[in-house]
């Protein structure tokens, strides 16, 4: 299987399948000298740990990672970084029932096609478990940010009909949200929503919002290497992502140029700043050092409890349930794999910016002054 590494200097490989012995992630190019411990990713990987609330899978998993190489005293090497969840709560006989069937939905019957078999066990590497290794190795990134006075922070923006009233947003009150949402009054709404759609035995989409800031100008490629086209991929990437925004995404289809626009004024430091940022942060592919704003859309979990009909590999119709233990929605546990992908793809850029000058090169390896 092609397709498991992201990233052009700072590299990162994820492995492993939802109900195989463990999942991890590689992370490579990352500098020498980066004080990193497991406690450092535990932090993030607590985030999307299951069976936190009724609102998340039941799965008993500790999700304690393991740094197998690449860090030495608390440093990093600059050497692969290699990361170890172990899986500890499979259930594999709560698919016994679909092995011959495709889940609506699901990629089960892509996979078939593709490779001529497939895990049916949870879904093998399409599982939402695979977000374990994204989610490692963008704690690794999220160090880097750090070091240089980057902030990233992703938060729930909507659970199907109930968004956000940016008026009231708070965002010490994510920790308290049972579904991560940084308004009180719409997390009590989507909380109801929710419940509403578990007594049916359903699912339901929502939105994440991601927000980095003191990024600086200069990120990204003016072509096909475009800072906004590449966070695009990394967080499409992620399974049940069906949509990217950048900025005000595809509400600018409705605007007029004038009203699009964000204009220059010039602070009282002397540099410029945007008085609006309707472009996300990001101009002609290129960070222009206001907040990054990437937006996330996700389909609604397609492992229900309802009977459907599933198509068979006899080439039959068949009604049938799914068993198992399932998120009723995916954005609760989602938004720091949003958070990861985005401080990923922010360490590469910063990474390849550093030789887009000779003035930092000479700075580096220049004859003494």
């Amino acid at each position: 299987m092609a397709g498991s590494t992201f990233g052009t200097i700072f590299k990162i490989t994820t492995w492993g399948e939802s109900h195989g012995k463990g999942i991890g992630a590689v992370v490579d190019g990352c500098p020498a000298g980066l004080a990193l411990c497991e406690a450092d990713i535990q932090e993030y990987l607590d985030r999307r740990r299951p069976g936190q609330n009724r609102y998340t899978t039941a799965r008993a998993e500790s999700d304690a990672v393991e740094i197998l190489s690449g860090v030495f005293e608390g440093k990093t090497t600059g050497t692969p970084i290699s990361l170890l969840v172990r899986n500890e709560d499979q259930r594999s006989r709560d698919y016994g029932n679909l092995a011959e069937l495709y889940r609506p939905g699901h990629a089960d019957h892509p996979y078939d096609v593709k490779y001529g078999f497939r895990d049916y066990r949870g879904g093998g590497r399409s599982s939402g478990r695979e977000t374990i290794g994204r989610v490692a190795a963008g704690a690794v990134a999220m160090r880097l940010l750090h070091e240089l006075g980057i902030t990233v922070r992703a938060y729930v923006s909507a659970i199907g009909p109930v968004s956000i009233d940016r008026s009231r947003l708070n965002f010490s009150y994510i920790e308290k949200s049972p579904v991560g949402m940084p308004d009180e009054e719409a997390s009590a709404r989507a909380v109801t929503y929710l419940e509403e759609c578990m007594r049916a035995q359903d699912s339901c989409g929502g939105a994440v919002e991601c927000i980095a800031e003191h990024v600086p100008a200069g990120l990204g490629e003016p072509v096909f290497e475009k800072l906004d086209a590449n966070l695009a991929k990394a967080v499409m990437s992620i399974g049940a992502v069906k949509a990217v925004e950048i900025g005000d995404g595809t509400l600018v289809s409705g605007y007029r140029g004038s009203e699009n626009n964000d204009c220059y004024t010039a602070g009282e430091d002397g540099v410029p700043y945007k008085r609006t940022n309707h472009s996300g942060g990001i101009l002609g592919g290129i960070s222009d050092g206001s907040p990054i704003l990437v937006r996330a859309s996700f389909k609604p979990t397609p492992s229900i409890a309802q009977p459907q009909s599933m198509l068979g590999r006899d080439g039959k119709c068949h009604e049938e349930t799914i068993r198992g233990r399932h998120d009723p929605i995916v954005v609760a546990r989602a938004a720091v794999v949003v958070e990861a992908m985005t401080a990923v793809t922010l360490a590469d850029h910063l990474l390849l910016a550093a030789s887009s000058r000779v003035e930092n090169l000479k700075r580096l390896y220049g004859p003494a002054q």
